[in-house]
């Protein structure tokens, strides 16, 4: 079994898989690391190996402690991947973009892929069908969209996630929702768009902590995956295996 965890820049997330099957799911505080941790390597005894990608504020040390229990792998630019990675400055190239572009491409073989990750920042990594990393985007996720618009302004509030009740707000807050939540649709139906002006075909992959609100409101034919960054640090970790 093999435990993969992703520490995100607000959350740590983790997944243990028995081959390709994810068995349970979870979600934690960065302060609870080690503790949660520990529980699912007691109640997953045959765990053999934990595999971290990070991106977020967490050192090293807070894992390697746990190096009696199980053999720790940290995901990193030197490990094998299944693409030619042709980013202009691949060394900052973040690791969790690596991770999506490598499950994409081994789970979705000889076609073009777009990876759109919607979570603290939203991502878009495109991989064509001849497995070459081409780039992408980041922009701002709907969480930063509330901040920006309160840590910046003198007088707006600063809101919670939430429905818009109209697309033309009726109200300061009405307005602040409509145009958080409508503009990063339009814009990531815009990017698909864009791409579509470039390649004939391509598959669409959208993960991250807003995957189930966002789906529902794209034009787009997506795959919607909440957990795909997850199961390609599986795969990419069995992919190393085999490779190295």
């Amino acid at each position: 079994m093999i435990l993969t965890v992703d520490v995100g820049n607000t959350r740590i997330k983790g997944a243990v898989f028995e081959g390709d099957i994810l068995v349970e799911y979870f979600v934690f505080e960065k302060n609870e690391l080690q503790k949660k941790i520990k529980n699912i390597l007691k109640k997953y005894k045959k765990t053999t190996h934990l595999v971290v990608a990070s991106v977020g504020n967490i050192e090293k040390e807070s894992f390697l402690e746990l190096e009696k229990e199980v053999k720790i792998h940290f995901v990193s630019h030197q490990d094998s991947f299944p693409f030619v990675n042709s980013y202009e400055t691949p060394q900052t190239l973040g690791i969790d973009r690596m991770v999506l572009a490598a499950g994409a491409t081994l789970q979705y073989p000889n076609q073009n892929r777009l990876v759109i990750d919607a979570g603290t920042c939203v991502t878009y990594d495109f991989i064509d069908e001849n497995d070459n990393y081409l780039g992408g985007a980041i922009s701002p996720g709907l969480r930063l969209r509330y901040e920006a618009l309160h840590n910046f302004t003198s007088k707006l509030p600063l809101l919670s996630l939430d429905e818009p009740k109209h697309f033309i707000g009726k109200s300061t807050s009405e307005s602040i929702h409509s145009g958080v939540v409508n503009g990063l649709v339009c814009e990531i139906d815009g990017f698909i768009n864009e791409y579509k002006g470039q390649c004939l075909k391509f598959i669409i992959i959208l993960t991250g902590g807003d995957t189930e609100f966002l789906a529902k409101r794209l034009k787009n034919t997506i795959f919607a995956n909440s957990n795909f960054l997850l199961e390609s640090l599986n795969r990419t970790f069995q992919y190393k295996i085999k490779n190295d």
